[in-house]
C-alpha cells in the first residue's frame, strides 16, 4: 500500500510540475484560476517566471522523493532528507489546504471569485489528499 501511495503521490507531483513549468514557458492555461485574487477579482500574487520555476522545481523534486519511497527506486536520498521531507510535504500540504483564512484554503474569507470556486473544488481538496497520503505513507513505515 505505501507504494501505492508514494506512487500516486510521485506522480501528481510530476504533473503538477509540468503545468508550473509550462506556465514558466509562457503558457497561460489555467493560469487564470490558479492565482487567487481579491473580491474585485483582482490578482494577489504577480509570480514572477522564476518564482514559478522555483515552485515546478520544488514540486519535481517532491515527485522524486516520492518515487525514492518505492520499491521501484533507483534513488537513494540520505536518511536526514527521508526524515526531513517525509513530514515536511504533509505538514505543508494540510496548511496549504486549512489556507490562510482570507484567500485560499477551506477556511477562506473570499468565497465569491472563480479562484475562490476552483480552490474550494479542486486546490484545497487536493492539498488534503496528499497530507492524507504522506501520512498514510510515515505510518506504513513506522508499521
Amino acid at each position: 500500500m505505501k507504494d501505492r501511495f508514494s506512487l500516486l503521490l510521485s506522480f501528481t507531483f510530476f504533473s503538477l510540475s509540468i503545468i508550473h513549468f509550462n506556465w514558466a514557458m509562457g503558457n497561460k492555461w489555467g493560469l487564470s484560476n490558479a492565482l487567487p485574487t481579491d473580491a474585485n477579482g483582482n490578482a494577489v500574487l504577480q509570480p514572477t517566471i522564476i518564482d514559478t520555476l522555483i515552485v515546478g522545481t520544488g514540486l519535481l523534486f517532491f515527485a522524486l522523493f516520492y518515487f525514492s519511497q518505492t520499491k521501484y527506486s533507483f534513488i537513494h536520498p540520505p536518511r536526514w532528507i527521508n526524515l526531513t521531507l517525509r513530514w515536511f510535504i504533509p505538514i505543508i500540504f494540510l496548511l496549504r489546504s486549512i489556507g490562510d483564512f482570507k484567500y485560499v484554503g477551506f477556511f477562506k474569507e473570499i468565497t465569491e471569485t472563480e479562484f475562490a470556486s476552483m480552490d474550494s473544488l479542486f486546490y484545497s481538496p487536493l492539498c488534503l489528499v496528499i497530507a492524507i497520503a504522506g501520512f498514510l505513507i510515515i505510518k506504513k513505515q513506522k508499521g
